[in-house]
């Protein structure tokens, strides 16, 4: 898809160096008076790769360290959920459809889905989960799986998918939810001070995501400032973006103030997508539990198909029983998501796994602190 020329232009305009060097040298002002560095988490992977490309923590190198939050859809996704992939694509009856990144990740016995469809197995990659209306209709023998997973921003493609297949009466297509909640992931970290205090963990305020924001607004995060008293700015990706927000909460803090203020105001507004949000709540429904990896067991911070679109949900179509998922013993991709390590300080960072041969799923996906980590290598320290 062509790039349009205003596009263009706001890139360039956001990534203006003359208004970068005045909003470094405005947060360094700003910050006179108050204890350094500040602990800012940014959840998304989004941001984590902005961060590392444009040298962003390199620029507040001292002022800020930023904590690798576990905003990547694919890196949070359980072992087990993994496992429950692979065992689908192994049945002869079922074509398995998912995103590009997915295919990638090891399971418990170090292969991944990609490896299967090397041995025979009918897995494919699909650009929208929509592709699967087209591959079930063209192979009305099988089954078609679609292996759903993201946060907010990718549910109601999912919704819409299970929408249009009970429309066109689809009995060969059932789709397998893995679809997470952020504000649920947010709460559980304020809320788990283990999580803190057994990985010294430090956050001072929180830069929020600004795709799940653009659906679900900045209401939800509100109670996060009140409760909890971090400051939220919700920001976009480009480098003015992401300092215009630190900026925005180094004077929070500098007040001592903690509210939700919206620097993507271009595209995030208070309410959010609402049609959007009716349409997965037609759908959907909240899981009691389910399983992060790198964070346990979190309670409704998840999406199941509701006992409308029942017939379109795998796990009630395929009764699959696994054994104890295994981690990889040297694989510190747990500790990344919860923030308590950074990618350098894995063993096998950089040698035994790398996006060609990758060991864990921050490593595999475009939007894991791994994989931004070796993208944007230099020489990084913990602060």
């Amino acid at each position: 898809m062509e790039t349009s020329q205003r596009e263009i232009d706001l890139r360039k305009d956001y990534r203006n160096s003359d208004r970068i060097r005045s909003l470094v040298e405005a947060i360094k002002a700003e910050t006179k008076g108050i204890e350094l560095p500040l602990h800012v988490m940014e959840f998304c992977g989004g941001h984590t790769h902005s961060i590392m490309k444009f040298g962003i923590d390199q620029l507040l190198e001292g002022i800020v360290r930023f904590v690798h939050g576990p905003g990547c859809p694919v890196c949070v996704m359980p072992m087990g959920r993994i496992d429950l992939a692979l065992e689908l694509a192994k049945d002869p009856r079922v074509i398995l459809c998912s995103y590009g990144d997915l295919l990638r990740v090891p399971g418990s016995g170090r292969k991944n889905l990609l490896n299967l469809r090397a041995e025979g197995s009918d897995v494919r990659m699909v650009y929208s989960c929509l592709d699967c209306l087209k591959i079930a209709r063209g192979n009305p023998d099988r089954k078609v799986v679609f292996f759903a997973i993201g946060f907010e921003t990718t549910t109601p493609q999912t919704a819409v998918l299970i929408k249009k297949a009970k429309e066109l009466g689809l009995k060969n297509l059932s789709v397998v939810s893995n679809h997470v909640i952020t504000p649920a992931a947010i709460q559980h970290i304020l809320n788990a001070p283990e999580i803190r205090e057994i990985g010294k963990v430090r956050i001072d305020a929180f830069i929020g995501p600004g795709h799940v924001s653009v659906i679900i607004g900045t209401k939800p995060y509100h109670y996060f400032a009140e409760e909890f008293q971090k400051p939220v700015v919700i920001s976009g990706f480009e480098p003015v973006d992401v300092l215009q927000s630190v900026l925005m909460i180094v004077r929070q803090i500098r007040d001592r103030r903690a509210v939700v203020e919206n620097q993507y105001g271009r595209f995030v507004s208070y309410e959010g997508n609402v049609k959007a949000q009716r349409l997965v709540a037609d759908v959907f429904e909240l899981r009691k539990e389910f399983e992060w990896r790198g964070l346990g067991n979190i309670p409704y911070s998840a999406l199941k198909i509701n006992l409308r679109y029942k017939e379109y949900d795998a796990e009630e179509r395929f009764r699959v029983s696994l054994p104890e998922p295994k981690e990889h013993p040297a694989c510190i991709c747990g500790k990344v998501i919860r923030g308590v390590a950074v990618p350098t300080d894995c063993k096998l960072f950089g040698k035994v796994c790398t996006p060609s041969n990758p060991l864990g799923s921050c490593m595999v996906s475009s939007e894991g602190a791994c994989a931004a980590y070796f993208k944007y290598r230099r020489e990084l320290v913990n602060v």
